[in-house]
Parts: C-alpha cells; sequence; structure tokens
C-alpha cells in the first residue's frame, strides 16, 4: 500500500480495480488545512486521463504488473501487431492510443517487454533512447543560424522529426521516444 505522498510519477497504482499511471503529482497545503496530493493519471488500458486528489488518511494499492518479452511485427490501419518471442503464431495486437507517441520509433522484428495485468497484455514498455537510421535528409540550406539550425529528416520507420543540419542520409542518431526529439547522433554514414 502506498501512502497519499508516496502516490509519484511513472507509479502504477489500482484505483476502483482499474491500472493507472502516475503522470504528475503535487503535493500541497491550503492555508491550514491539511496536504493534499493533487495527481493526473493515466489508464493502462483505456487511455483515458483523470485528475484525482489524495488526502493524508488515504492509502492506495500498488498494480501488481509484471513483463513479458514480445516481438514487434508491424502497423496496419492505426493497430500495431507483436508476437511471443519464442512463438510467431502468437499474435495479439494494441491500439495506436494504448502504445502513445513510442510507437511511431518501433522498426519490425524488434524485442520490447509487453505490461502483463490479470494475465493480459494491456501495454508495452518502449525504451527511452532509440537508435535509428536516417533514410531521408536534404542538404543543409545556408541561411539564419544564429538561434541553431535545423532541417526535417525522415527515420527508418518512416517518422519526420526535426534535427540539426550536419545529419545526413545513412547516418545513425539517437532519438528520446517520449518526447520525439532528436537527441546525438551515434554514427555517421
Amino acid at each position: 500500500m502506498l501512502e497519499y505522498n508516496e502516490i509519484l510519477p511513472k507509479k502504477v497504482i489500482l484505483l476502483d480495480g482499474e491500472p493507472y499511471e502516475v503522470l504528475d503529482a503535487h503535493v500541497f497545503r491550503k492555508q491550514q488545512r491539511k496536504p493534499v496530493n493533487q495527481t493526473k493519471l493515466r489508464h493502462i488500458i483505456t487511455g483515458k486521463v483523470t485528475e484525482q486528489a489524495f488526502h493524508v488518511s488515504e492509502k492506495v494499492a500498488e498494480a501488481d504488473l509484471s513483463t513479458k518479452s514480445v516481438k514487434y511485427l508491424y502497423k496496419n490501419k492505426g493497430e500495431q501487431w507483436f508476437c511471443a518471442e519464442e512463438n510467431p503464431a502468437d499474435r495479439f495486437m494494441l491500439s495506436a492510443e494504448t502504445i502513445g507517441t513510442g510507437g511511431q520509433f518501433l522498426k519490425p522484428n524488434m524485442l520490447l517487454e509487453a505490461l502483463v495485468f490479470d494475465e493480459k497484455i494491456i501495454g508495452i514498455k518502449i525504451p527511452i533512447k532509440l537508435e535509428l537510421k536516417v533514410t531521408e535528409a536534404p542538404p543543409a540550406v545556408k541561411g539564419n543560424t544564429a538561434q541553431g539550425g535545423s532541417k526535417q529528416i525522415t527515420l527508418e520507420t518512416g517518422t519526420v522529426i526535426n534535427a540539426p543540419l550536419f545529419i545526413n542520409e545513412g547516418d545513425i542518431v539517437r532519438i528520446n521516444t517520449e518526447t520525439g526529439d532528436y537527441v546525438e547522433r551515434v554514427d555517421k554514414k
């Protein structure tokens, strides 16, 4: 059981028997009153975001999540398909909303950790940083670079992001999957 002030971001809690991920938590106190933890929670299965206040006397259970190794297969019409690591016939689908924004950086045959709740796969744990190959990068154009120049590049997954002017086609770049931003160049062509 978690006390009201132990409900922190990245924790997964059970609320009314449903798993919620804590996105944001802020403990504050108004004048002479007792402290309150104001949280923003995301329902892991539906993706719906709600706000919830936890008072000093309240306790909440931490969700019992386990992980299972899975392989990413492909994306089709907003659905992303996966299979068990050892058994390609054991396939399942998750919607793009369930996976979140990091799903656009997944490569076929990539091994990932699936989150399991009540023996049902409810989500995918995507690494925070991934290395991807640049498939398209327009040539750098001279101009106003006082604030640091950037250009749009296309990654091997088809995702378009902003990157510095020195990135070329064929380079390997590291991407932050939570923000969708360029981090650094790992290897140049």
